[in-house]
C-alpha cells in the first residue's frame, strides 16, 4: 500500500466521522463515545500536522470541548444534572475530568439494586479505566500540539481521579488491585474484576503525563504523579500480559512503541518491561496468527479489534529506527533488536487487515455497521498512525 497517498482516504473517514456523531456540524446532543473519540482527537493532530490545514486542530479542540460537556456530564435520562464531578458549572469548566468520564454507552448504567446481566452490561454506561488512559493519552498530545499546558493538567487531573477510585486494596493482600469498571460517579464497581492490561496501561501513560508535565513546570511540579506512578509499578510486578486477541496484541504494542519513546525522552529506561512485553505480543501473534481468523468472513469479524493489531504493528514499524538512532542509550540493544526482527516478520498483517476493511463489500457486514464510528476511526488511525503513536 502506497503510505503517502492514504492522507484522502483518512481526511474522508474523519469528516464523515465528524458529520455522523453531531461534531461538524455542532449538533446540541452529539453521539460521543471515549475510546472512540481519544482516537479521533490523535487522527485530527496527525492530520493538521501532514496538511497543515487548521481545519483539523480546530476539530480536535471541538471534540475535546463536546466530550467534556457530554461525558463529563450527567446524561440527559438521569435525574441528575451538571458536571460528574458534582464541581459548580463555572469550577466544572476548569475542571472538566476531576470526576472522570461516562464511557457513553447508549443505556444508562446499571443501578445499585439491580441484578447483574453480563451480556447487558456491555451495553450499559459507566466508567472503563482503559478508555479514561486513551483520553489522557489524547488530551497530552493536544498539548504537545498547541504548546498549551493546560490539556496535559486536565489529564494529569484525570489521572489522579481514576486512580483514587479504580484501585483498591483486598483485606487479606497487600497489594492493590483495580475494578474494571465504576458506575458514572465513581462510588462504586459495576465489574470488580482486573482488567489484563489495565496496570501496564496507567502505567505508561503516568510516565508520560509526568515527563509533559516536568517539560512544562520542571521537577518540581505539583501535584505529580509520583505515588500513582509507585502503586502501578506495583500492581503491574508479575502479571500476565500474553493474549491471543489482536486488540489486546496491539495495546501491548502501542505500550512498546510508547516505553520506547519515553525512554529516548528521558523518561525511566526499563528494558525488562520494553522486553516483557515485546514477548508477550510475540505470544499473541503467534497464537493469533495460528488461529486463522483473518481467512474468516466478515460476518465473522470485528474490525475495530483487528484494527487494533494493525495500529499496534505500525508502531513496531518504528523501533529499529528509534533504536538506530539513540545508539547510546540502547547498549543492550541486541536482544531487543532479535526481538523486534521476529515481530517486523509480522507487519504484513497490517496491510493484510486494512486491505480487507477498505473493502466497500466487507463494509456492508453487520459487524462493521454496527460498530461503524470506532471501525471508521480505527481504520484511520491505522492508515496514517502518526497522531496516535507519537508521544
Amino acid at each position: 500500500m502506497n503510505r503517502t497517498a492514504t492522507v484522502v482516504p483518512v481526511q474522508q473517514l474523519m469528516m464523515e466521522y465528524a458529520m455522523l456523531t453531531g461534531l461538524d456540524p455542532a449538533s446540541v446532543h452529539p453521539q460521543r463515545y471515549l475510546w472512540t473519540d481519544a482516537f479521533a482527537v490523535c487522527n485530527y493532530l496527525g492530520l493538521f500536522h501532514k496538511t497543515n490545514n487548521d481545519t483539523y486542530r480546530q476539530l480536535a479542540l471541538r471534540l475535546i470541548d463536546q466530550v467534556h460537556h457530554t461525558l463529563g456530564q450527567h446524561r440527559i435520562d438521569d435525574p441528575r444534572n451538571g458536571w460528574i464531578s458534582g464541581l459548580s458549572l463555572q469550577e466544572g469548566e476548569l475542571h472538566p475530568t476531576k470526576g472522570g468520564l461516562r464511557i457513553g454507552k447508549l443505556q444508562r448504567e446499571r443501578g445499585p439494586n439491580e441484578y447483574y446481566n453480563v451480556e447487558r452490561e456491555w451495553d450499559q454506561d459507566g466508567q472503563y479505566y482503559h478508555y479514561l488512559t486513551k483520553w489522557m493519552h489524547a488530551l497530552n498530545c493536544m498539548s504537545h500540539v498547541t504548546g498549551n499546558p493546560v490539556f496535559t493538567i486536565w489529564a494529569i487531573e484525570l489521572a489522579h481521579t481514576a486512580h483514587a477510585k479504580f484501585t483498591y486494596l483486598p483485606g487479606d493482600q497487600s497489594r492493590k488491585r483495580m475494578y474494571w469498571k465504576m458506575s458514572i460517579d465513581l462510588t462504586r464497581p459495576l465489574v470488580p474484576s482486573m482488567g489484563q492490561h489495565d496496570p501496564l496501561d496507567g502505567f505508561v501513560t503516568y510516565h508520560e503525563l509526568q515527563l509533559t508535565a516536568t517539560r512544562y513546570f520542571g521537577q518540581s511540579f505539583q501535584p505529580n504523579l509520583v505515588l500513582e506512578i509507585a502503586d502501578m509499578t506495583d500492581i503491574c510486578r508479575g502479571i500476565r500480559l500474553s493474549t491471543d486477541d489482536p486488540l489486546g496484541i496491539g495495546g501491548l504494542l502501542d505500550d512498546a512503541s510508547r516505553i520506547t519513546q519515553l525512554m529516548i525522552q528521558g523518561g525511566p529506561r526499563d528494558f525488562d518491561l520494553l522486553e516483557s512485553v515485546l514477548d508477550s505480543a510475540l505470544l499473541g501473534l503467534i497464537a493469533f496468527t495460528e488461529s486463522g481468523s483473518l481467512d474468516f468472513p466478515a460476518m465473522q469479524r470485528l474490525a475495530f479489534r483487528e484494527l487494533g493489531l494493525s495500529i499496534g504493528l505500525s508502531g513496531v514499524k518504528k523501533l529499529p529506527e528509534w533504536i538506530r538512532n539513540n545508539p547510546g542509550l540502547f547498549d543492550r540493544a541486541g536482544p531487543l533488536q532479535q526481538k523486534i526482527k521476529v515481530l517486523l516478520e509480522y507487519l504484513p498483517l497490517r496491510e493484510k487487515i486494512e486491505k480487507f476493511w477498505l473493502n466497500k463489500k466487507n463494509q456492508e457486514s453487520g459487524t462493521w455497521t454496527e460498530h461503524r464510528d470506532i471501525n471508521m476511526v480505527m481504520l484511520a488511525t491505522s492508515l496514517a498512525p502518526e497522531g496516535f503513536l507519537e508521544i
